[in-house]
């Protein structure tokens, strides 16, 4: 018996003894989250609300600062500028006011290019300009021409007022809601408040001097401005008019103006920096400046503004970006309302502390009895102060602030009150307006559109646009639930054939921890539903004495591995004796595609297995794939509404309510060893919800095992997600979604061309590559053309167990390889048509994936460029003869990939590998011994090599939970020549080579002895006749396909050899048992035999009804019946293959050579080369000359570019992502329940 079965057993047994008082021990697998590391996910958490709320903070404190500061410059009584040259303040005031709109301008253009848009219609551009025109007229007046004759104190909490019609307007909703008037409470104080701050402003301007007309003229321009400006959120308030309205004309303008958002911003943002031109341009001759002058300025003041509007632009656009990332961490409060609502207190703070300290320090500094009054101070030190930036620029900032308060008697306490007064009026005013934020919710994934209404945020008053800028819901006394208001159903599809028991035991934890997660028997969670599907390949075997084919061991274990987990999940609870509870019955029934096991799990979801008998059915993985499509989605979905047809109900309701269903069912595929938690599992559900377009969501793949090759593929999954899907996802769409851990929404795979194009049967030998080779990807390709949108969700995680030895990794990445580049070819092929069909692939997109096929497809020589350059570094020769000596032993490989056998390639690999790790080594080595005696690192190769580290660890820390992963990023740089150079070379050449190449001879896991076939005489002659006659045919041994085709008609019945002198009594025992029961039931079915295979579960068998039985019937007919062994086809098709290969593999080394031999030819004549200058750290000549190939200038700059754009992506979408990671923990609905137990 083998020992997966042995163990299994004793563990089930183990929980039949526990009703013994006495042997309450148990042996059982880890059933919590070890992988994810909870306790510093926590400490990041906390590390980085409290880093986002100071950033926040700090960007917001910088913006509004600088902007002042140049406020206060522009000010007629200053002196930092001489008069003459105010106009560049006043410029750099235009530019913090435009830089929105143009970043705007850019990021609409963009997506109106790139992306679906719709022309407006007149209506809806007129009301749009109308506004947006008296928006930009209101800022511009405020800001250009009213505020710089304002205090500083008036001038940094003016612009809270902006929130009187927010806060009215939110009156008015709350009243056609006809909701609980304690909500009204606030907006009608804030604008209250708010009236009374202007009346304070214009009562202390307006007293001071009642009959001048300047003053009147700029406090009403300061009022109306204001008001303008709070015009700039009327769209979130239309929306709540809309909805409440029964207006056919308010009701068609909000959805024009929601679908046709890219070219109404377009417009907008130029009619605002229109506006602001011509404002600035029109003020500057009425105040009779000329803008020749600019040029005058002296070069010390000339700096200070460029440093101030720098740190304006930047901190603006950055506060925006991280308040964002501050909301979609689920850190409102903490991180997005209390620091801007700290910020206006904090400007304040900024400019009248040195005022108050500078007063005091002058008044000490008179040595008198009674200090001056502020006006004095202002007669005596501001206004009579030299204008001489000698002193320090700081002094002069202070003083010059001091000047804005001098206009105002600061020595009548009256003055000082109705200031104050105005300034707290204001303040809180706009806190009340916006206390609707605090009961913002948001959900997992949150869109940003739903976060804030405008895309535009105003860098003039960045604080008062990020907060009025939320939308803003109508507030009840009951909590809205959050949600969705669809259930979805989800299906878990899973494929297996010969997994561990380690591997099984992963995914069957996993699948029953989903349902501890979402009970099926518990209302209050109506988010989805679930049941599970396995599909077990190729399950049944031939038994001596057995006229029907039987389960083989695989598939026993796993029936076992169900009862026991069962068992574990079923006394999760059970603190203190734990009594063994009895499975309830479950089910088995006879298929015609073999045989199905339906388990109800403790929680009430199903977990059903499809055992497959490849003598009724085809196996592989894809047609498991097309069983389940079918099966689920045609059979589950479509047949109920035909019935409904049937009686005559109305086609467009059915059709209708078709839609909904299949748009809400989700398919989620999995391998058979995929580990994976519920919280990633509902980030992607989440992700579709959200997305309607998105018809496929993947997750970060972990690879897990040991060893180099494990430790190598760790890396290479690291950054190939870090860095190559976060670009696709952000510039395009992700090409491939793994099918270990995928979310499909079914109404994509039912679109056309999709699901009925997968179901092909491969006729041509492009076929058997891109449709058997690479299913998930040619999957995806399906889904693209016809334009869906593939997306990755970085914060999901699954873990699925890799190839841990060096042929069985050259063994996968031998179908990865060939089958990638054709699904890649395909798609550039219909470039124009995908891009006019998918709005996320752009013609861009798809030349950087053109650029992307072309780098693989260069590899070889590539790396044979870079061996070349290492041997002529570190032997000191001319760079053609180490280029030579580079290229001799992969082009003796190649000859060789074409004679011998593919176990033999590999072993020749292996051994170059070796070799070429340890040049790797040397040459890395030698690269920064030169940097360090030279002294310099501003050699081309020096810059390359740092900027692709640096790149690199900045990504790692961008994922501190898989900071460990950027130790192994030295095995990964060694292994470069093997993975792009040896290992192109086998899949290129072995491209004709369709068998698996994983899983195919590997024993059950623990089995003490090898399994080996046992054949009949006949057989065995009938074996060797064939294998004569294909050595005879084919003047050598026979080939790789041959001798699959030849194990495939090998009968499988196994049987365990004579058991080792050694071994436990126990064990031996056991097989003994386990072989006399074998003899003893022999002649029964495969029903029996399962029935009683354990005690602690019983198995009643139930019949398939007729209408499902023919279902069936005639899907295995029409797509899933054996294919014929015709051994002409085979050999036809044989032949095809390698007439394939040989045509690809001569373009594919045919480019190889050219570039090899241009760069050849290039590097013998000497005739082009880039000579340089080289320079130490200090930026000194050292007298030195490098010299750079146009060819390995063009790879540097072509391979960086491709990496650095990459990196962008990165840095767009993981902080979001990363903030949902961040975000699970911390949910205690969204954690699994069972986390923390002790079992």
């Amino acid at each position: 018996m083998p020992k997966t079965l042995i163990r299994a057993n004793r563990r089930a047994a183990a929980h039949t003894q526990a009703q013994r008082p006495w042997d309450t021990a148990r042996e059982v697998p880890v059933i919590d989250d070890e992988q994810t590391p909870w306790k510093m996910i926590k400490l990041l958490r906390i590390f980085s609300l409290f880093a986002v709320a100071i950033i926040v903070f700090g960007l917001a404190l910088c913006s509004k600062t600088s902007f002042l500061l140049l406020i206060v410059l522009s000010h007629e009584g200053t002196k930092t500028l001489s008069a003459e040259q105010k106009p560049l303040a006043l410029l750099c005031i235009g530019c913090s006011l435009i830089s929105p709109s143009v970043l705007l301008f850019l990021k609409s253009m963009w997506k109106a290019f790139y992306k679906t848009s719709k022309m407006p219609k007149k209506a809806t551009v007129a009301l749009v300009f109308l506004f947006e025109f008296l928006v930009s007229v209101g800022v511009a007046c405020l800001t250009v021409v009213t505020m710089p004759h304002l205090d500083i104190v008036t001038n940094a909490t003016l612009l809270n007022g902006v929130a009187i019609l927010s806060a009215f307007l939110q009156a008015v909703a709350q009243c056609i809601a006809k909701e609980n008037n304690r909500f009204l409470l606030s907006p009608v104080t804030a604008f209250i408040l708010i009236l009374l701050g202007y009346s304070l402003f214009v009562g202390l301007y307006i007293m001071k001097d009642p009959t001048d007309i300047k003053t009147s003229i700029w406090v009403g321009r300061a009022v109306g401005g204001s008001f303008l400006v709070s015009l700039n959120w009327w769209e979130s308030y239309l929306r709540l008019v809309c909805n409440k309205t029964r207006s056919c004309f308010l009701q068609n303008l909000f959805i024009d103006m929601t679908k046709c958002q890219n070219v109404l911003h377009i417009l907008t943002s130029l009619v605002r920096i229109m506006v602001t031109a011509c404002v600035l341009g029109a003020y500057v001759p009425f105040s009779k400046i000329k803008w020749h002058q600019l040029t005058s300025i002296p070069s010390l003041g000339n700096r200070v503004l460029i440093f101030i509007i720098g740190v304006q632009l930047i901190s603006s656009a950055l506060c925006q970006w991280f308040a964002l990332i501050a909301c979609k961490m689920h850190a409102v409060r903490r991180c997005f309302i209390l620091p801007l609502y700290l910020t206006s207190l904090a400007v304040v703070a900024v400019f009248v502390v040195p005022v108050i300290v500078y007063y005091q320090e002058y008044n000490k500094s008179l040595n008198a009895t009674e200090s001056i009054n502020f006006t004095s101070y202002c007669n005596a030190a501001v206004h009579a102060r030299n204008q001489s930036l000698n002193s320090g620029v700081f002094p002069h900032l202070v003083w010059d602030v001091t000047q804005t308060l001098c206009f105002l008697d600061m020595s009548k306490i009256t003055n000082v009150g109705m200031l104050t007064g105005a300034a707290v009026c204001w303040w809180i005013g706009l806190l009340l307006s916006t206390t609707h934020i605090w009961n913002l919710n948001i959900y997992r994934i949150q869109k940003t559109q739903d976060l804030f209404f405008r895309r535009l945020y105003e860098g003039a008053f960045i604080e008062q646009s990020l907060l009025l800028n939320t939308r803003y819901h109508i507030q009840t006394k009951h909590k809205k639930n959050l949600e969705y208001a669809s259930t979805a159903m989800l299906y878990l599809c899973a494929t297996m054939w010969h997994e561990t028991y380690e591997e099984m035991m992963n995914i069957i934890i996993s699948i029953f921890r989903l349902d501890k997660y979402r009970p099926k028997n518990e209302t209050k969670f109506n988010d989805f539903t679930f049941e599970a599907h396995i599909y077990f390949d190729d399950a049944f075997e031939p038994v001596e004495g057995s006229e029907e084919r039987q389960l083989n061991e695989y598939a026993k274990s796993l029936v076992v591995i169900i009862t026991e987990v069962f068992g574990i999940f079923k006394s999760l609870e059970e603190k203190f004796f734990r009594m063994q509870r009895q499975i309830p019955d479950q089910r088995i029934i006879r298929t015609p595609y073999g045989g199905r096991l339906v388990v109800t799990m403790p929680h009430g979801n199903n977990i059903i297995i499809h055992f497959k008998d490849k003598k009724k059915v085809r196996h592989k993985k894809r047609w498991s794939q097309v069983m389940y499509l079918y099966y689920l989605l045609g059979w589950k979905i479509m047949t109920k509404y035909y019935h409904r047809w049937e009686q005559h109900e109305d086609a467009n309701i059915l059709r209708k309510e078709i839609q909904r269903e299949t748009h809400n069912t989700y398919l989620l595929a999995l391998d058979g060893d995929t580990d994976f938690q519920p919280t990633a599992v509902m980030l992607l559900i989440d992700r579709l919800k959200m997305y309607p377009r998105v018809g496929a969501a993947c997750g970060r793949i972990h690879p897990t095992g040991s060893g180099p090759a494990v430790w190598f593929q760790k890396f290479e999954y690291a950054i190939s997600h870090w860095l190559q899907k976060t670009a696709e996802h952000v510039f395009g769409c992700v090409l491939c979604s793994p099918g270990c851990f995928s979310l499909f929404r079914a109404e994509a795979l039912m679109d056309d061309n999709v699901m009925k194009k997968y179901s092909t049967k491969s006729t041509e030998a492009s076929h058997y590559i891109q449709y058997d080779q690479g299913e998930d990807r040619w999957l995806c390709t399906l889904l693209l053309k016809q334009g869906w949108r593939v997306e990755y969700n970085a914060a999901s995680d699954a873990y699925t167990n890799a190839p841990e030895d060096f042929k069985e990794l050259y063994n996968q990445r031998r179908r990865w390889g060939p089958s990638t580049m054709a699904s890649v070819v395909d798609l550039l092929g219909s470039a124009n048509i995908i891009s006019k069909r998918n709005s996320s692939m752009s013609k861009p997109f798809m030349f950087y994936q053109l650029f992307a096929i072309l780098s693989s497809i260069l590899a070889p020589s590539t790396i044979c460029l870079m061996i070349a350059g290492s041997l002529s570094f570190i032997l000191e020769i001319h760079t053609s003869v180490a280029l030579v000596l580079a290229v001799i032993p992969p082009a003796i490989y190649l000859g060789l990939c074409f004679k011998i056998k593919a176990d033999t390639q590999i072993t020749i690999a292996a051994v170059l590998s070796v070799f070429y790790a340890f040049l790797m080594l040397v040459v890395t080595m030698s690269i920064i011994g030169s940097m360090v005696t030279s002294g310099t690192i501003l050699t081309p190769s020096s810059i390359f090599i740092l900027t692709m580290s640096i790149i690199y660890i900045i990504t790692a820390i961008m994922h501190p939970q898989e900071l460990p992963i950027v130790f192994y990023g030295l095995l990964y740089i060694i292994c470069i020549p093997s993975a792009y150079l040896l290992l192109t070379i086998y899949s290129m050449v072995n491209m004709n080579n369709v068998s698996w190449g994983t899983r195919e001879t590997k024993p059950v896991a623990g089995a003490d002895t090898p399994v080996v076939a046992q054949q009949t005489p006949k057989l065995k002659v009938k074996n060797t006749l064939q294998q004569l006659l294909s050595c005879l045919k084919c003047c050598k041994k026979p080939s790789q396909r041959s001798q699959d085709r030849q194990e495939n008609m090998t009968p499988e019945f196994t049987q365990s050899e004579p058991q080792q002198q050694n071994s436990i009594v126990e064990g031996a025992t056991e097989d003994k048992l386990w072989q006399a029961d074998t003899n003893y039931s022999s002649t029964k079915c495969w029903v029996t035999r399962l029935q009683h295979l354990s005690s602690d579960i019983k198995l009643k068998e139930e019949s398939l009804n007729e209408e499902e039985k023919l279902f069936w019937e005639e899907l295995r007919q029409k797509y899933l019946y054996p294919l014929d062994i015709d051994d002409r086809k085979q050999k036809e098709m044989q032949n095809d293959l390698r007439g394939l290969r040989n045509k690809v593999n001569f373009s594919f080394f045919f480019l190889n050579a050219l570039w090899l031999v241009a760069t050849f030819a290039l590097q013998v004549f000497e005739s082009v080369s880039i000579e340089i200058n080289m320079v130490d750290l200090n930026l000194n000549d050292t007298g030195s000359i490098i010299q750079i190939k146009p060819t390995f200038l063009m790879f540097i700059l072509g391979f960086a570019l491709s990496v650095l754009l990459q990196f962008v992506g990165m840095l767009y979408h993981s902080p979001t992502d990363s903030s949902y990671n961040s975000e699970e923990e911390d949910d205690d609905d969204y954690r699994d329940p069972g986390d923390g137990d002790i079992v």
